[in-house]
């Protein structure tokens, strides 16, 4: 069951930007089963299952993010739990991997029964600061052989049809610096400090939902030193593409006043850009609700910041659905109900014949 993988999957580091050690296991689990997988050029691991005369059809890719939240470093162990398994990253995204690599080794021998193309990757940077870059390569590069995109991703029972655009921003703020006595320097700190202060008092619309958060900020030497370089970590975020653009403007522009009120330059990076809007999942939605009946579970669609966010620019259906039941995603504490596995595999492999008995697009 899924649940033989998931301790090995969990159990080795896989940082954003650092994945590769997950990514060898990864490719040695699909191999063992048989497969032939393939390594692009940012790092994702690739298997095409297909059959002579199913080449120019649209394929269905199916996508779990091999990257977790945790730094390299961190004690990444799972412990059992009153039939919990705890760890770090022990859900997102371990537990859809094992599901995946599980679908894989039910599909062995069964090839003839497919009716198109299927396409299942592990891929690189998801989370944080790594902005989908494993995504939206894969879609840059295959989106005209695909039919539909689905990222495997997140709590069973959830469908992500609507992509939630983000915008992020570090600000560089720099200044002479000095000694907090005998000089009278403007502060970089303090330029952090106002920006912060004004930019949470930036007008923000309820409906459609629009957010912003600092998440990061810190800078200076010492105590007794005048900060000359200080920086923070801005997180925007809305269900409207225009009101996203808005707030990006006001952002910007809130950054350079603070740092022209302290006296001190500012540096912008914009180090995220996740397309967001409609996924256009309304022919794959009746398809996950129907394979969701075989075990028992109802279907609730939400919006969310996921893979599936890399298709929306090409009108590609797509959607992320998770496999799996769990808590504390990006906690240390993470974990996710081993008997859960089974039913999201099941209900995964459900998705998958239901799709392959849909006529080519």
């Amino acid at each position: 069951m899924p649940l033989s993988y998931l301790t090995r999957i969990a159990q080795t580091p896989a940082p954003t930007f650092q994945e590769d050690a997950r990514a060898d296991l990864i490719t040695d689990l699909w191999r063992d089963l048989g497969y032939d997988p393939q390594r692009d050029e940012v790092g994702n691991v690739l298997v095409r299952l297909s059959t002579p005369g199913l080449d120019a059809l649209p394929a269905l890719m199916l996508a779990s993010h091999l990257d977790t939240v945790f730094d390299a470093g961190t004690d990444v162990r799972v412990r059992e739990d009153a039939g919990k398994l705890v760890g770090p990253g022990v859900g997102d995204n371990s537990a859809s991997l094992a599901v995946l690599t599980a679908l894989l080794r039910d599909l062995r021998g069964q090839l003839h029964t497919l009716r198109r193309p299927l396409w299942v990757v592990a891929n690189v940077a998801e989370e944080g600061l790594g902005d989908l870059r494993g995504a939206k390569h894969l879609l840059a590069r295959h989106a005209p052989h695909l039919g539909a995109f689905v990222a495997v991703d997140g709590y069973m029972g959830v469908a992500v049809t609507r992509g939630v655009g983000v915008r992020r921003y570090r600000a560089t703020f720099h200044g002479p610096g000095g000694h907090s006595w005998g000089d009278t320097a403007p502060s970089a700190l303090h330029a952090v400090g106002r920006a912060i202060r004004d930019l949470y008092a930036l007008p923000l619309p309820v409906t459609p939902r629009t957010t912003l958060n600092v998440g990061v900020a810190g800078g200076g030497t010492s105590v007794n030193s005048i900060a000359a370089t200080a920086d923070l970590l801005l997180d925007l975020r809305s269900l409207d593409a225009a009101l996203l653009d808005d707030l990006d403007r006001r952002a910007v522009a809130t950054l350079h006043a603070a740092a022209r009120e302290v006296g001190v330059t500012v540096r912008l990076e914009r180090v995220g850009d996740r397309p967001g809007g409609d996924l256009h999942s309304d022919a794959l939605l009746p398809l996950v609700r129907e394979a969701a009946q075989g075990v028992q579970l109802e279907i609730r669609t939400a919006s969310s910041s996921t893979d599936a966010n890399a298709a929306a620019p090409y009108d590609l259906p797509a959607v992320a659905i998770g496999v799996y039941r769990g808590g504390n995603a990006h906690r240390t504490d993470e974990w996710v109900q081993g008997a859960s596995l089974a039913p999201g595999l099941k209900f995964l492999r459900r998705f998958v014949e239901l799709y392959q008995r849909q006529p080519a697009r």
